[in-house]
């Protein structure tokens, strides 16, 4: 088994009193598009950049293509592409300017530099925009200009932190047609997002929240924890308070707010016959259950409220 691109061991990171990380493991394969899950404050961001060299650990230990995160960071980051989620392009410099610019700070020159602009023109669409101004492109275009700036060196394993936030669906999608084929091509993709059909694009999911891991898997093993029928989608009047009345049903395990309706985790398939009928009576006529495949959100609910001692991983 070849040796995996990123290894994290009870990786840890804390701010004062705060553990924004909290003994963090996993490994991350060669040529794997793996996502980094949660919500805002997850611990994502601080996650990759002690991958990143950017900010050494607290505790436990990780390792970047070999090289250690605490003692090697320079090693690291001759290596590796980073796209922070914070945009870091040059704002009064063209999109020529900028690829010029990273070009040459990755060493790149003459014939060799040329040639990686062409292909970072090429495969971010943005031949139309090359003498634009950057603070003038529109959010998507600067986001496809950051990648290819964060991939001029030809880079093994690129980090990607939260690289759609602000974009429009067709530009996300756009975006992620490009990883597709970075991947596709041998480069290592590991992405944080808060984008559930995001993850659903990933080879494996690790889902974070509040500093701790707590899955890991590929998106069909996450889903398939639930047993056949046992997630169902409730239509009904004034569904915050039907919440309320199913939270406190034997048959319910978990319920939780998708927009105008409900996902709730029942303790069996059959269990659901029932439902109709007790929000009737409780006054949340007409209602309606309907058996439902679950989706990355249900997983992600259910296991930050039912967080295990044990991280479950594949």
């Amino acid at each position: 088994m070849s040796q995996p691109a990123v290894r994290a061991v009870e990786l840890s990171r804390w701010f004062g009193a705060f553990r924004a990380v909290d003994r963090v493991s996993f490994e991350v394969g060669t040529g794997e598009v793996f996502g980094f899950l949660g919500s805002n404050g997850a611990g994502k961001t601080t996650t990759i950049r002690m991958l990143c060299g950017l900010l050494a650990p607290s505790s436990g230990s990780g390792e970047v293509l070999g090289f250690d995160v605490a003692t090697q960071p320079h090693e690291i980051k001759r290596r590796i592409g980073y796209m922070s989620q914070r945009f870091s392009l040059y704002a009064d410099l063209t999109v020529d300017e900028n690829l010029a610019f990273w070009g040459g700070a990755y060493g790149l020159g003459g014939a060799r530099l040329r040639e990686r602009v062409a292909w970072a023109i090429e495969v971010g669409a943005l031949a139309s925009r090359r003498g634009t101004v950057v603070r003038e492109l529109p959010v998507g275009f600067r986001q496809r200009l950051a990648l290819g700036c964060a991939l001029l060196h030809e880079p093994p394993i690129v980090f990607l932190d939260e690289p759609t936030g602000g974009v429009d669906p067709e530009a996300r999608r756009r975006f992620w047609d490009l990883i597709d084929t970075l991947a596709a091509a041998g480069t290592t993709v590991f992405v944080t997002t808060h984008y559930m059909d995001e993850a659903e694009r990933c080879g494996r999911v690790a889902l974070m929240h509040a500093g701790k891991l707590l899955a890991l898997d590929t998106v069909p093993r996450l889903k398939a924890r639930f047993e056949s029928g046992t997630v169902v989608e409730i239509a009904c009047p004034r569904p915050a308070a039907a919440m309320r009345h199913l939270e406190g049903l034997p048959a319910v395990h978990e319920v939780a707010l998708f927009g105008d309706l409900l996902h709730a985790i029942l303790a069996a398939p059959g269990a659901a016959s029932g439902l109709v009928a007790a929000l009737e009576a409780a006054g949340h006529a007409p209602a309606t259950v309907t058996a439902i495949d679950p989706s990355l959100e249900d997983v992600f609910i259910h296991v930050i409220s039912r967080p295990s001692t044990g991280r479950e991983q594949a």
